[in-house]
């Protein structure tokens, strides 16, 4: 066992590791973010996705020891008044929900990269991400909706 720090959602926390501990379970059973969830187990699905120093990681698949000093965000740890979640409320994009975190975070880095993607583009920056209740024409247009409220700010 080692110890490591970490910042999520702006609040620290030290975690017990081993040099095979995901950082999805640190995350979920040591500081308690359960939005971040497990889909897959194998990186395919966006459902285990947080933000470090903002970029996209597939938590399910990274070694917590390798994030030791990271900050990282994830979709509870986002604003009340996040655009990009109202947008996803506001165009009903989600059905049970378990997705949305994963799809909300690849917003944000989207958002970050390009502020005024097309729809081509907000396809294939969601595309490892998967909607089990098929809401992926719902999520496109909060992607794009959220870049129009950014935009008009």
């Amino acid at each position: 066992m080692s110890r490591i720090s970490l910042v999520v959602d702006g609040n620290p926390y030290v975690a017990e590791v081993t040099d095979s501990t995901m950082l999805l379970d640190v995350l979920r059973d040591q500081t308690g973010t359960t939005g971040v969830r497990e889909g897959c187990g194998v990186g395919a699905c966006g459902a285990c996705t947080v933000l470090v120093d903002g970029m996209s990681v597939s938590s399910c698949l990274t070694l917590a020891e390798r994030y030791d000093g990271a900050r990282i965000t994830t979709a509870a740890g986002l604003p009340r008044d996040d655009e990009v979640v109202a947008s996803f409320v506001e165009c009903g994009a989600m059905q049970c929900g378990y997705c949305i975190p994963g799809f909300v975070m690849m917003a944000h880095e989207l958002l970050a990269e390009n502020p005024a993607p097309k729809e081509e583009d907000v396809v294939n920056h969601l595309e490892g991400n998967i909607c089990r209740c098929g809401t992926y024409a719902e999520i496109r247009r909060a992607v794009l909706a959220a870049a129009r409220k950014r935009a008009a700010r």
